[in-house]
């Protein structure tokens, strides 16, 4: 796992074609703003949270966010103990965030 500065993490990113962003707040959390294109997965779930990432392809580069940084740690830590190859961990997460945001629409 590595951990990016906003910056590091916003140009790889942008470099990045098999990049998928992956945001492990909770539900209310993301009910205030997510980074687009981001694919929610509450790490909160337990389980749930294991079986959606055994669903992704572990070849892909997948950068994760959170609040603050210590939860998409802790998801990047699982993700690379279950054989994902990058996975990068966003400092600051969200709270510290500046780039484009967008507002969910309601499930």
């Amino acid at each position: 796992m590595s951990d990016l500065t906003q910056q590091e993490w916003a140009s790889q990113l942008e470099s990045d074609s098999t990049s998928i962003i992956l945001d492990v707040r909770t539900d209310a959390e993301v009910e205030e703003g997510m980074i687009p294109e981001a694919k929610h997965l509450d790490i909160h779930q337990g389980q749930g949270f294991i079986s959606a990432l055994e669903k992704l392809d572990k070849t892909n580069t997948y950068y994760v966010y959170c609040r603050s940084g210590a939860r998409s740690g802790q998801a990047c830590s699982i993700m690379k103990q279950m054989g994902f190859e990058h996975a990068y961990n966003l400092l600051g997460g969200f709270n510290e965030w500046n780039g484009a945001t967008i507002i969910p629409e309601e499930k």
